[in-house]
């Protein structure tokens, strides 16, 4: 079986995908977009992916696209190595809504901060003809780009945004306490921590890891994925926000305080 992979080093959805290439030792050829050059727009990749987004799986020179679609296909061909899904089909169909709930709440959550934080200066570059053009190719960002604009989300977004990954925080210690841990559904990784995973790194990363200050177990289980040679393997350097944009590190602010304008881009 032959695989190739188009991602971007510091796309969440895309360390999804490697993450789970990893665990299942499963080699694949790595071609890495430049999302600010346009690589994911360009004909070619738009063949393969037509809404614009990374990653995009090809298998055998079929493609696969959206991260979760992958997650499944995968677990779909190579069943057998390192299972990341129950074989009860209750306890699948538990995995897939906690899942869901990952990809309706903090997964797009988390990218108000980063885009105010690291993104924002690349747009506020741009003419406003320049950025309209870029909102209008994008089939599937193209609303979450307008409504930033070139001078960001203001705090009122930003509030909302540290809100809803405080809910996905909260619902995972849930289910970590409901399982008895150390991972998400017990004993076993599951695709749910794949799920998860980038966003609660990108968290840490950015310096939002106060949020889960009273919550032990989810500080165990980053430890406890962190250790994985697949995680050592998904991120390598430069996949972290911090390691492109050093001054991230200061992280933001909560909810509760208001945001210096220097914070807020």
């Amino acid at each position: 079986m032959a695989f190739t992979l188009y991602n971007a080093p510091q796309s969440t959805c895309s360390q999804r995908v490697r993450f789970a290439l990893h665990t299942k030792g499963q080699g694949f050829t790595e071609h890495k977009l430049d999302l600010f050059a346009g690589d994911q727009l360009k004909p070619a990749y738009l063949a393969i992916n037509p809404n614009g987004v990374v990653p995009a799986l090809v298998h055998d020179g079929a493609p696969v696209i959206d991260s979760v679609v992958i997650l499944e296909y995968l677990e779909d061909i190579l069943p057998d190595a390192s299972p990341l899904r129950p074989t009860d089909p209750v306890e699948i169909a538990r995995m897939r809504a906690m899942m869901r709930f990952i990809d309706e709440v903090p997964t797009p959550a988390i990218r108000i901060p980063s885009y105010n934080l690291a993104f924002l200066p690349h747009f506020r570059s741009m003419t406003e003809a320049e950025f309209q053009a870029l909102a209008d190719s994008k089939p599937l960002r193209r609303e979450f780009l307008l409504k930033m604009g070139r001078t960001g989300f203001p705090k009122a977004d930003m509030d909302e945004a540290l809100g809803r990954l405080q809910r996905g925080v909260d619902r995972m210690a849930g289910w970590l306490e409901e399982s008895g841990g150390p991972w998400i559904m017990g004993a076993d990784l599951s695709l749910v921590d794949i799920a998860i995973m980038p966003v609660i790194v990108r968290m840490a990363d950015i310096n939002l890891d106060h949020m889960w200050a009273d919550k032990p177990a989810i500080a165990d289980w980053l430890d406890a994925i962190r250790d994985t040679p697949a995680f050592r393997a998904t991120y390598y350097h430069g996949s972290l926000l911090t390691e492109k944009y050093p001054h991230l590190a200061k992280g933001i602010q909560a909810p509760s305080e208001p945001l210096r304008e220097a914070e807020r881009i």
